[in-house]
């Protein structure tokens, strides 16, 4: 399989991507898996694809959560080195595509206090809400990658 058939299976297809590598063969090995449990785990326990109502949770501490993606899937990537290509070449296109044009927005207009204007804080948590569900998406694929059960729907609002 390539890439390209690979990110389409697993709901990425909007990720642009060179070419080049679209087309190139797309073989998962032992530490792309162990490098995409790791994130994987991040993403399903952080606010990344966590509701988060109305009334609850700090919006500073939402994007703070956001944001630490770039360090924690840095260290990842370091930790596992060039075993873990084909992780790196999905999670560093997610980062600079998916995540950072949030965290960019928002990160400025926090230092200028938009978290105090309702109507900021409105805008915020709708664009939260649709860059959660698209790490939703990926984290369906790193669950993929890892070979492991995907568990982003385990939780149900209504209780048993």
């Amino acid at each position: 399989m390539n890439l390209q058939g690979w990110l389409v299976d697993h709901g990425l297809e909007t990720l642009k991507i060179n070419i080049k590598f679209l087309q190139a063969e797309f073989k998962i090995h032992d530490l792309d898996k162990e490098a995409a449990w790791e994130l994987y785990i991040e993403l399903l326990t952080r606010i990344t694809t966590q509701p988060l109502p109305e009334d609850s949770g700090d919006n500073k501490t939402a994007l703070e959560s956001v944001y630490s993606l770039f360090p924690l899937t840095r260290e990842v990537i370091k930790r596992k080195g060039p075993g873990c290509l084909e992780f790196t070449k999905i999670a560093i296109v997610v980062l600079n595509q998916v995540i950072r044009p949030f965290t960019a927005k928002w990160h400025k207009l926090s230092l200028e206090c938009a978290f105090e204007i309702p109507e900021k804080v409105r805008e915020f948590r709708e664009e939260l809400a649709d860059l959660q569900e698209k790490l939703r998406v990926y984290t369906r694929a790193l669950a993929a990658m890892a070979d492991v059960e995907d568990l982003t729907a385990l939780e149900n609002e209504e209780p048993i």
